[in-house]
């Protein structure tokens, strides 16, 4: 109940404030505080996924911008021989202006990281948005699939027939990656579970289907229960490490991530950044007050 005040009055506060509940899973504003993260992740032998925060525009200016943005950021990063994948938010590229002129803002992003045989992850955003997501993906994928993910919810009902939808496109020649996260946008109880326990048995379901089809997953979660079944799934099937990884938020449950890390699996860190952080937190926060606890707790923690 604490946790649902904070957050709903986040939005309202000052942003100074609101820094202090969100410079510890934010880069920061510019490019070099994402580079200076990714290479210190790096160091640690974890790797990163980096985004520019910003979604839902309402310009397709803004898209355009956009898209310089991240061909730019893959330029950057391979000046700095970093090697990252990169996520971005197909609302951020016009989705909901122009669907045929954001899967061309879009290609041609993946179009640059094919260059330099890197990734970019097509993150899945709220209802209205998952059908043009998945589509989007299907022509991505049949062009680019190396080079190119998406993200699957496991609390939404349709989840079920969105991992058949993949494995129809997955083959050896062009094989699937996937993000598998529970999900934090506000959805009505028609179309997505609410139960903690309930959503939990989906992700176990999907996060099942994937392993054992070969389809390459990012195990996407901080719930330790789930952390500590996938870890027990991935032995007893005998995965190896170049077919799934474990993902995280940048700063949140650190020590779990560390605690995985010393097991011996792959790691991979949400970087966010930009200027559009304070909606991006407090939208998060608002949307999954529970990530407040952890924040406090960092915070508390490292003073």
């Amino acid at each position: 109940m604490i946790n649902k005040i904070i957050a709903s009055v986040l939005p309202w506060m000052p942003k100074k404030i609101v820094w202090l509940f969100s410079k510890r899973y934010i880069a920061g504003e510019t490019l070099d505080s994402a580079v200076a993260v990714a290479s210190r992740l790096a160091k640690n032998g974890v790797s990163s996924t980096i985004d520019h925060l910003g979604e839902y525009i309402t310009d397709i200016g803004e898209a355009r911008m956009v898209r310089d943005i991240y061909k730019d950021m893959i330029e950057r990063f391979e000046r700095e021989k970093l090697s990252v994948t990169y996520s971005l938010k197909p609302s951020n590229f016009g989705m909901l202006i122009d669907f045929e002129v954001c899967c061309q803002f879009v290609r041609e992003v993946v179009a640059k990281a094919k260059e330099y045989n890197s990734f970019v992850r097509i993150d899945m955003e709220d209802s209205r948005c998952v059908d043009d997501e998945l589509e989007l993906y299907r022509r991505l994928h049949a062009e680019f699939p190396q080079n190119v993910g998406i993200v699957i919810q496991a609390y939404l009902k349709r989840t079920p027939n969105d991992l058949l939808f993949l494995e129809k496109l997955h083959s050896s020649s062009t094989p699937v990656n996937v993000r598998l996260c529970k999900g934090i946008y506000v959805e009505p109880p028609e179309i997505a579970y609410k139960e903690r326990k309930v959503i939990n048995e989906q992700y176990i379901k999907a996060l099942e289907f994937f392993l054992q089809k070969g389809i390459y997953v990012g195990i996407a979660t901080h719930d330790r229960a789930l952390t500590d079944y996938a870890q027990t799934l991935i032995k007893s099937l005998a995965v190896k490490p170049d077919r799934y990884e474990f993902q995280m938020l940048y700063g949140v449950t650190p020590d779990l991530r560390a605690q995985i890390v010393k097991a011996g699996h792959p790691m991979r860190v949400y970087v966010p950044y930009g200027k559009e952080w304070f909606g991006y937190s407090s939208r998060r926060l608002k949307e999954n007050p529970h990530l407040i606890t952890y924040i406090l707790k960092a915070l508390f923690k490292r003073g």
